[in-house]
C-alpha cells in the first residue's frame, strides 16, 4: 500500500524522474501488485517507465484485457517489442483479443522464427491443446550421452526445461526424461536407457479443459502434445492448466450471478461494472422476469385454494417451509451439477445414472425432513398454535399432508436441479444464469399445488 500511495503521489505531482527511479529499484512482483490496482491511464504511464526486463515480467502476468489496453497505448515499436518477448502460447492468447488489423501488423513485425511458431498455434482450433501448447521444449535423441544431452539443455534457454522429450529422427515421441534424472545420471550413460517409455500425452485436437484435468489428476508438471503422426509439436505446462481451470471456475461463478453474455468472464465482468444500464438490464432482466412470472403463477395457486386457507388457517404456517426446502434442494443440486460438469465428473454417457442418483438423494432427504416437519405440524395443530386446536385425527392428517408435500417437492427439486441445467446446456443456453429462476418457478408452482391439494383432499371434511 505504501508503494501504491507513493506512486500515486508522484503521478499526481507529475514527478516522472522520481517515479522512474523508484520503479527501477522496485521488485517486479511489487510493481505487479501495484499496477493491477491502478486505473487504465495510470497503468499506461507506469508501464512506459518500467525497464525492459521488468515491463515484460509485469506484462506476462497481467490479465488479457489489461494487456490489450496497454498494447493500444504503446507505440508500434514498443508494442512489437513486448509481444515479441512473450512465449508463443501467451502471444497467441493476446493476439486473439486484438483487432484483426493490429494482429496482422504484430505478426508481420515478428522474426521469421517467432512468426512461424505463432502461426503454427493459431492454425489450431480455439480451446484445444494445439492452440494452448508452447512449441518451445527440449528435444533429445535416444543415442545421446548424458554429457551431450546436458550440453544441449544449456544451449536451449527455454523457460520450461524440467521435462525433456526424446524423439527419433522424424520427431516421433519415444520417451520422456526429467531434468533431475539427467543431472544425477552417470555422464556416460545413454539417454535411451534412462528415458521413460510409458508416456502420458494428448493430441493437438484434445479439448483444453480435458488437458487441464489430466495434468491435475495425474499431478504432472507438463504433458506433451502430438500430431496425428505421433510427432511432438509442443507441451502444455501445469501453470497453463491451472489458468484454464481458474478461468472456467470464475466464468461459472459470474454466470451464476446473471452474466450471460460476452466474449469471456473478464469482458463480462467489465460490462456489468462499467457498461450502460441498458446493457446490464438486457443481460439480467430476462431471467428475473422468469422468476416474476413464476411468482405470479404461484400466487394464483394460493388463490385457487383460498377456501382451504380460510377453513384451515394453520395450513398457511407451512407454506414457507415447503417452498424454502424445495428451493434449497434445487440450488444444491444445480450447483453440484454445474461443478461436476465443469470438473468432468458428470458426463453425457452417465447422465441417466447421475439423475437417478440425485433423485434418490432428494427422495431420501425428503422422507427424513417430511417425517420431522410432519410431526411438528401434528404437534402445532393439536395444541391450536394458530386458532382452535384440531382433533388428533385431523392433526395427523395435516402432518401427513405437510410430510408428503415435502417429499414431493424435495424429490422434484433435486431432479430438476440436474435436468434443467443439462437441457439448457445441450441447447446452448446459458444454464448457469437461467437455471435458478426456472427451478424456482417450477418447484414453487408444483410444491404449492401438491401441498394444498393434499390438505384439501385429506381434510375435505373441514371445508
Amino acid at each position: 500500500m505504501e508503494m501504491k500511495n507513493l506512486i500515486l503521489d508522484l503521478l499526481e505531482n507529475k514527478d516522472i524522474n522520481a517515479l522512474k527511479k523508484i520503479l527501477l529499484d522496485a521488485n517486479n512482483n511489487d510493481i505487479l501488485d501495484v499496477i493491477q490496482t491502478l486505473d487504465e491511464h495510470e497503468k499506461a504511464i507506469v508501464f512506459r517507465l518500467l525497464p525492459k526486463d521488468s515491463s515484460l515480467h509485469v506484462f506476462e502476468h497481467l490479465e488479457t484485457s489489461d494487456q490489450e489496453k496497454l498494447i493500444g497505448s504503446l507505440t508500434d515499436e514498443r508494442a512489437i517489442e513486448i509481444i515479441g518477448g512473450l512465449d508463443p502460447d501467451d502471444r497467441v492468447r493476446l493476439l486473439d483479443e486484438l483487432p484483426t488489423e493490429v494482429t496482422k501488423k504484430m505478426l508481420a513485425a515478428l522474426s521469421s522464427e517467432e512468426r512461424a511458431k505463432t502461426n503454427l498455434l493459431m492454425g489450431y482450433e480455439a480451446e484445444t491443446a494445439g492452440r494452448l501448447m508452447n512449441p518451445n521444449f527440449v528435444r533429445l535423441k535416444a543415442s545421446l550421452t548424458v554429457t551431450e544431452a546436458l550440453g544441449k539443455v544449456k544451449r536451449k534457454a527455454f523457460e520450461t526445461i524440467y521435462i525433456l522429450y526424446v524423439t527419433d529422427d522424424r520427431g516421433k515421441l519415444e520417451g520422456v526424461l526429467s531434468l533431475r534424472t539427467l543431472l544425477l545420471a552417470d555422464p556416460e550413460a545413454i539417454i535411451g536407457n534412462l528415458m521413460v517409455k510409458e508416456i502420458i500425452k494428448v493430441s493437438t485436437s484434445t479439448d483444453q479443459e480435458e488437458v487441464a484435468r489430466l495434468l491435475q489428476k495425474r499431478d504432472l508438471l507438463a504433458v506433451p502434445v502430438v500430431d496425428k503422426n505421433e510427432c511432438i509439436v509442443g507441451i502444455i505446462t501445469v501453470d497453463d492448466a491451472m489458468d484454464i481451470l481458474e478461468q472456467e471456475a470464475t466464468e461459472d461463478i459470474l454466470n451464476k450471478a446473471g452474466l450471460a453474455k460476452g466474449r469471456g468472464e473478464i469482458h463480462r465482468s467489465e460490462n456489468m461494472i462499467k457498461g450502460s444500464i441498458w446493457s446490464v438490464w438486457r443481460i439480467r432482466l430476462p431471467f428475473l422476469v422468469i422468476t416474476l412470472v413464476g411468482g405470479l403463477l404461484a400466487g394464483s395457486v394460493l388463490g385457487f385454494f383460498e377456501e382451504t386457507l380460510e377453513a384451515i388457517i394453520i395450513a398457511a404456517m407451512f407454506i414457507p417451509v415447503v417452498m424454502d426446502m424445495g428451493g434449497n434442494v434445487g440450488v444444491q443440486s444445480s450447483t453440484i451439477f454445474q461443478r461436476g460438469a465443469l470438473l468432468g465428473h458428470i458426463t453425457d454417457k452417465k447422465m441417466k445414472k447421475h439423475i437417478t442418483r440425485e433423485t434418490t438423494i432428494g427422495l431420501s432427504m425428503g422422507i427424513v425432513v417430511g417425517i420431522v416437519c410432519g410431526l411438528v405440524a401434528f404437534g402445532f395443530a393439536s395444541i391450536g398454535f394458530m386458532g382452535d386446536g384440531m382433533s388428533t385425527a385431523d392433526s395427523a392428517l395435516l402432518g401427513l399432508a405437510v410430510g408428503l408435500s415435502l417429499v414431493i417437492v424435495m424429490t422434484l427439486a433435486a431432479t430438476i436441479g440436474f435436468v434443467i441445467p443439462y437441457v439448457l446446456m445441450k441447447n446452448n443456453i446459458d444454464q448457469a444464469a437461467a437455471t435458478d429462476p426456472i427451478i424456482t418457478s417450477i418447484k414453487d408452482i408444483i410444491g404449492l399445488f401438491a401441498y394444498f391439494g393434499l390438505v384439501t383432499i385429506l381434510l375435505s371434511h373441514l371445508l
